[in-house]
């Protein structure tokens, strides 16, 4: 099976032309007048497939996620149209636009994704994979995401035009680059971003969002406790440092009281035994003298 990729001629429409091609045109109304899902379970499936690839091409001007948007695709005929749930037009500028007209555009679509809903019965389902087919597109899903098996269909362009692929778990787009994850234990279909990490419905994003700044009041909090307690165990080092000073000074203090004690000790046996040997030299005089002191 032909997987190549049939990228427009870039020449054909200028990204940096004026946007004439979001011109408005009543002759081509921006609505079909229908809801853009018939239930809460397909616009889920919508927005979490169209947001995670807008996010995924981001930093791509030339790559267009349109959802629900009218698509255009005979100048002469408004009524052939169709609005499929989410499409990828690869080398279009992703500004918005009224609708998608494909003669000034310049190609077509290249990624289509439907949703199932009540509304598409089988014969509806054959006549957007004929539209799809005779337009080009290079790329079509189709999800079930209701009912005990959850099924999810692909097809490729190959020789003959879109064909089935034959196992769609573990399949990986050639142009989306998208993995596509079927697990039997779970009825839901994850798509998985190149590096591996899987797209999120809108409340999943919110409800991680509200734990992120959970956590983050809780670590906040923490870091506040920890550095109150680190505050309270250096004002205790502050304290037991002043406290030392103050014993190494008292220590210094009655160590200099007792050496000048001592000193005044050792004055005072020097200034004793100065008088005796003066007492003694005095009394022996007397002797000498004749005279026996008292």
């Amino acid at each position: 099976m032909s997987t190549a990729k049939h990228d427009p001629p870039r020449q054909t429409v200028d990204l940096l032309d004026p946007p004439f091609w979001d011109a408005y045109d009543p002759n081509f109304p921006d609505s079909d007048g229908r809801p853009m899902a018939d239930n809460q379970t397909q616009y889920k499936w919508m927005v979490t497939i169209a947001e995670g690839l807008d996010d995924l091409f981001r930093e791509r001007p030339d790559v267009l996620v349109a959802c629900d948007l009218l698509w255009y695709f005979d100048r002469s005929d408004a009524r052939r149209c169709i609005a499929p749930d989410v499409f990828v037009a690869f080398g279009r500028p992703k500004a918005p636009r009224h609708s998608y007209k494909e003669w000034l555009e310049g190609h077509a679509p290249q990624v289509v994704f439907e949703i199932h809903s009540p509304s598409n019965r089988e014969g509806v389902m054959r006549r957007k994979l004929r539209t799809y087919d005779e337009r080009g597109v290079e790329e079509y899903y189709y999800y079930f995401p209701e009912g005990e098996s959850g099924r999810f269909d692909g097809w490729l362009r190959g020789p003959n035009g879109l064909e089935p692929i034959a196992t769609t778990d573990g399949w990986a787009s050639p142009r989306l680059g998208v993995t596509f994850e079927t697990p039997p234990e779970d009825d839901a279909l994850v798509l998985r971003r190149p590096d591996g990490e899987a797209f999120q419905h809108v409340q999943d994003i919110m409800k991680d969002r509200r734990a992120m700044r959970r956590l983050a009041r809780i670590e906040r909090r923490r870091r506040k406790e920890a550095d109150r307690r680190a505050e309270v165990l250096e004002r205790r080092a502050d304290d037991a440092d002043r406290r030392a000073r103050e014993e190494r000074d008292r220590a210094l203090d009655a160590d200099l009281r007792a050496r000048d004690a001592d000193r005044r000790a050792r004055e005072e046996r020097e200034r004793a035994e100065a008088e005796r040997e003066r007492a003694e030299r005095l009394a022996a005089m007397l002797r000498a003298m004749g005279h026996e002191p008292d």
